[in-house]
């Protein structure tokens, strides 16, 4: 795998970690501030948010695990996999909450996987 693929694919790792902490340990604070909410309607929406983190922290554990077992058919599977789910839920995102997460995560996904499949 091209070293600018393993990079990319870091960096969609890395704004998972991030998605993860907005919407969890930093939900109330800056979380709220970067979804636009109310302090009162962020209350009432911790809970789901939270859940929706852990998620965003599995599709991050995948990608991670991709890049450093050392397997190459089980790096693959945890790549391919990975990418494909960010992919999937960015589109869910963007028809059911915003359009711009589209382009935070199913394009960088997409990106990712057509050069996945670029020999190095």
């Amino acid at each position: 795998m091209a070293v600018v693929t393993q990079v990319l694919i870091g960096i969609i790792a890395a704004l998972h970690v991030y998605f993860f902490l907005l919407e969890t340990v930093l939900f109330k604070t800056r979380g709220r501030r970067v979804f636009g909410l109310t302090a009162e309607k962020a209350e009432i929406m911790a809970p789901a948010m939270s859940n929706q983190g852990c998620y965003n922290l599995f599709l991050a554990a995948a990608l991670i695990l991709g890049l450093f077992v050392p397997d190459h058919d089980v790096s693959r599977a945890f790549i391919l996999y990975g990418l494909s789910c960010v992919a999937v839920a960015g589109l869910w995102g963007a028809a059911t909450v915003k359009k711009v997460i589209l382009f935070f995560q199913t394009v960088p996904a997409v990106l990712a996987l057509i050069m996945y499949h670029i020999p190095a």
